[in-house]
């Protein structure tokens, strides 16, 4: 197994795919990302640095974010590689540069809602939504919230499943933000998306934490951009 940090280019509004750089550099990692810890006092994190538009600085955040998640075989079920973000909850700096990072990019997007889909979005969402100014909208399962609501069926591997969003929490012209802890398969993101363009809001962006590259969750988001910090192959 792989982990690449993904480097960003500043703000080009005209890009195809989105606001993202393939990864440039890649490094092998063990279950725990020890190695991964590493790589701000390594040579290969000077190299990267070299080649990469991206501060150094971000660089070694985003390593130490990735030291920090942990990875559990065989959890929920045999064959899956769980990517357990409560260790990264552990350590309060590299929490802080998490929520950071995203400030930062989001800041100056005129964001105006943050919607963090069920469960972990719901970790990642509001600091985000306080920092930049937004409002916090929870995307939920079915049952979940209490008013009325909209829903938005999507594909598993065997049936279906639906995301819910109260009515009127988000308003026409909102410009959102879709936060959440990892991208997989991207049926809950294109739920998520799809709920709040039928309110009329325009969907800026989708921002996770982790991306999982082999299920290629980013081509089922067609055009719209995903921001991530790690992605592991």
């Amino acid at each position: 197994m792989t982990t690449t940090v993904i480097t960003t280019l500043p703000h080009f509004s005209n890009l195809s795919r989105g606001i993202f750089v393939r990864p440039n550099f890649s490094f092998p990692f063990s279950p725990s990302r020890r190695l991964a810890g590493n790589l701000a006092s390594s040579n290969m994190a000077a190299a990267a640095a070299a080649i990469s538009p991206v501060p150094k600085d971000d660089l070694e955040r985003i390593a130490k974010i990735s030291a920090t998640i942990r990875v559990i075989p065989d959890f929920p079920k045999p064959g899956i590689m769980f990517q357990d973000i409560t260790t990264l909850l552990l350590d309060p700096v590299a929490f802080k540069d998490t929520i950071d990072l995203f400030v930062e990019r989001y800041k100056h997007m005129n964001i105006s809602v943050v919607a963090g889909v069920e469960a972990r979005g719901f970790i990642f969402g509001p600091p985000i939504a306080l920092a930049i100014g937004a409002k916090f909208v929870p995307i939920r399962k079915p049952k979940k919230l209490p008013g009325e609501v909209i829903s938005e069926e999507y594909s598993l591997e065997y049936g279906t499943d639906k995301m819910e969003m109260h009515v009127g929490a988000v308003q026409p012209g909102d410009r959102a933000l879709v936060v959440d802890d990892l991208i997989a398969t991207g049926g809950t993101l294109c739920a998520a998306m799809k709920l709040l363009e039928r309110v009329e809001a325009h969907v800026v962006e989708c921002a996770c934490v982790i991306e999982l590259a082999e299920l290629k969750g980013r081509d089922r988001l067609g055009e719209k951009p995903l921001f991530v910090l790690v992605s592991s192959t």
